[in-house]
């Protein structure tokens, strides 16, 4: 009998540029961060993840994406959930040195749910 480890459904806000790294990844990993990215920012409902592709991706890079994918909860309890605005702008801020270690947690594939243009 195998023991599944209990995962947590994130979401990301993406734009084209990023999805097509996601893509190259083979949907597994997240890229890393450009210089000007200390921290990546996975959501924690999908909701606040359509709002973010569908209002800001599409005006600054002409489509927006949102995705879906799980990591292992024990994995993530090391990083706080932060308020980013009203009580369900909840992300959590991931430091760009610490994204080889968080890809490494993911489990199974990164999901497409919503593409907006």
């Amino acid at each position: 009998m195998t023991s599944r480890r209990a995962t947590t459904t994130l979401w990301r806000p993406t734009g084209p540029k990023e999805l097509d790294l996601v893509r190259e990844l083979n949907w597994r990993a997240w890229p890393p961060r450009l210089p000007e990215q200390p921290i990546f920012y996975p959501v924690l409902n999908e909701d606040y993840a359509v709002r973010i592709a569908r209002d800001w991706n599409v005006k600054h890079d002409g489509a927006g994406f949102v995705t879906r994918f799980e990591v292992e909860s024990e994995f993530l309890s090391r990083y706080p959930v932060r308020q980013a605005g009203g009580r369900t702008i909840l992300e959590l801020w991931v430091p760009a040195e610490e994204l080889d270690d968080f890809n490494a947690h993911v489990v199974g594939e990164i999901q497409l749910v919503h593409e907006f243009h």
